[in-house]
């Protein structure tokens, strides 16, 4: 539900703020007072394309703002919930064209590009008019109708998840299938490389020690040349050697120790030294000992990993990834060389689960073929009443040509607005006057369902009593109620007989000082709703007469007549409950 727009610089309008509430509000005014200019904003908010030409003269940016309340609204939601948006039930929508065309488009505060707006758009708003598009005429949004006005919930989710489920067999049985195309060369291909890996026999973090020793092995000469430098100067020095000094220096500092105890820490610490250093001699002499082993094991090294990289090349891997190769192939070919026994399994899951979706299918086209005959027969009722008589409503369910997570169907709304004529697909509707009278019917007869009507966007009727006048445009009025009575609905109107059947009354005024013009809303008071009323009864002069006309048609219908215009209890204030409000606009 739309519960506050605010507008800046749009058009002729310089600022306006209007605060909104369930049930129906009508906005009416002079011809060129800049009524569907209200719409215009609401659907460029929503994501409608606009240029810099709606930003007002001499204005740098126009700017729409839009908030809607969403608690029963699981489309937006579920939009909002993909694209990781916050909210509490609530969700504003905010539009920026600046003067050079470029525009801007934000949700809940997240900037957003205006394709992805519009998505969430079409959840929030659903405008009806001669000139704008309608969803009514998309297929999709046809099927979606149908099935919520048939409560068709359970049966969706059922064929949904049983489309799931079948397509990832399918998609199981097709990967399987084309692994079983060259089973046996494959079959064979990993034969000969498991060999090869079984042959060799590796052992884990073999490779990286052999590459050591390797390194080691080439390098041998020099290490042996290094190693023998170091004994040489820390044990056979000709004059003396690092340990004999260092022996001495402790025979010394014992002999100071025993004058002065506070230097038999430092002895200590020589002492220490002393043995550190003789055990690192014998480790570099170990070391060299070991650079004289058998001189043939750098060429079995060199043999080992020349065959260890070989086979890594050919894989196009790192030796150390030899093993996790090894474990891959040896489960694949497991896996092909059980693949007879596998397919025939798949194909069996294949089949049952083809048979639940075909049968979850058949029971969701059979509800749906028994809504669409109750649903037709309404919304032909309801056009015999809107200026159409003789006109037919009917929806065509047929098989598809293929089935889907939406079901095995066709949903196609046709119409024939006139009698002997043929039904026609509703986006072939000649007369945009016919098609939103037709949009009216759809939505009274659909909001019969209680678990629609919470669910509905905010509905916007743009002149759709265009054409019609008289008793015809008393029953539009009547329906017009009827709908906002369980979803709220926005209608933009030039006939009396409509705007007096709205809970809430907005009158839009043009101004002009002679060197600008704005327009201005204004809601209207109960005793303003019977001038308004009588302005577009009586034309310029307003006589008493046309006054009292007007309240006339503003006092409550008869119980009777209440019931026949009405499809269920009211859910929002009596006709004459107080409008919306609006705050100051700041100019």
């Amino acid at each position: 539900m739309l519960t506050h727009i605010q507008i800046r610089d749009f058009a002729i309008i310089d600022a306006v703020e209007l605060e909104l509430g369930p049930g129906l509000t009508v906005l009416t005014g002079e011809t060129g007072a800049g009524k569907s200019i209200l719409v215009d904003a609401l659907l460029l908010a929503a994501g409608g394309r606009a240029g810099a030409e709606v930003v007002r003269h001499g204005a740098e940016r126009a700017e729409v703002s839009a908030t809607f309340a969403i608690e029963k609204n699981a489309a937006a939601h579920a939009w909002l919930s993909e694209q990781s948006i916050e909210h509490e039930g609530e969700c504003v929508l905010r539009r920026v064209i600046s003067s050079d065309g470029r525009s801007r488009a934000y949700v809940n505060g997240q900037a957003m590009p205006v394709q992805s707006l519009r998505q969430l758009g079409e959840t929030l708003v659903d405008v009806h008019g001669q000139m704008e598009y309608q969803s009514l005429v998309r297929r999709s949004a046809q099927r979606e109708l149908l099935d919520q006005s048939g409560e068709h919930r359970e049966l969706l989710s059922a064929v949904s998840e049983a489309w799931r489920t079948l397509s990832q067999v399918k998609d199981e049985r097709d990967r399987a299938a084309a692994s079983a195309q060259d089973r046996e060369a494959r079959l064979e291909l990993l034969r000969y490389h498991l060999s090869e890996l079984e042959a060799l026999d590796l052992k884990e973090g073999e490779g990286e020690e052999l590459s050591s020793e390797r390194q080691r092995l080439s390098q041998r000469g020099r290490l042996a040349s290094g190693a023998r430098e170091i004994i040489q100067l820390l044990r056979e020095a000709e004059d003396v050697s690092a340990e004999q000094a260092i022996s001495r220096a402790l025979t010394t500092a014992r002999h100071v120790g025993e004058l002065d105890p506070k230097f038999a820490p430092m002895a200590q610490l020589i002492e220490e030294s002393l043995i550190a250093l003789r055990e690192g001699v014998e480790a570099v002499e170990r070391y060299e000992s070991d650079l004289d082993a058998d001189p043939q094991r750098q060429e079995w090294v060199e043999q080992r990993l020349a065959a260890m990289e070989s086979i890594a090349r050919k894989h196009r891997i790192e030796i150390g990834g030899l093993l996790g190769l090894q474990a891959e192939l040896r489960q694949e070919f497991q896996r092909l060389d059980s693949l007879e026994a596998s397919m025939a399994q798949i194909e069996k899951r294949l089949e049952e689960a083809q048979r639940k979706f075909s049968a979850a299918c058949a029971k969701l086209s059979a509800a749906r073929k028994s809504a669409a005959k109750s649903l037709g027969e309404s919304i032909s009722a309801l056009m015999q009443t809107l200026g159409m008589p003789g006109g037919k409503f009917q929806i065509d369910a047929r098989a598809a040509e293929s089935a889907g997570a939406n079901g095995a169907d066709d949903i196609e709304f046709l119409v024939s607005a006139n009698p002997g004529q043929p039904p026609r697909p509703l986006a072939k509707v000649a007369s945009g006057g016919e098609l939103s009278r037709i949009s009216l019917a759809i939505q009274v007869a659909a909001v019969q369902t209680d678990a629609l009507a919470g669910s509905l966007a905010c509905l916007v009727f743009d002149e759709v009593d265009a054409g019609v006048g008289g008793g015809v445009a008393e029953i539009v009025g009547r329906q017009l109620r009827t709908l906002g009575e369980r979803a709220q609905a926005l209608c933009v109107t030039h006939l009396p007989q409509v705007a007096s059947q709205a809970h809430a009354h907005v009158r839009v005024t043009k101004l002009t000082d002679g060197k600008t013009t704005r327009t201005a809303l204004h809601p209207l008071t109960a005793d303003e709703r019977v001038e308004e009323i009588a302005r577009m009864l009586g034309g310029i002069n307003v006589t008493d007469k046309a006054r009292e006309h007007a309240a006339e048609m503003l006092r409550p219908a008869p119980s009777k007549s209440s019931a026949k215009a009405s499809a269920g209890p009211s859910k929002v204030p009596a006709k004459d409950a107080a409008p919306a409000r609006k705050k100051p606009a700041r100019r």
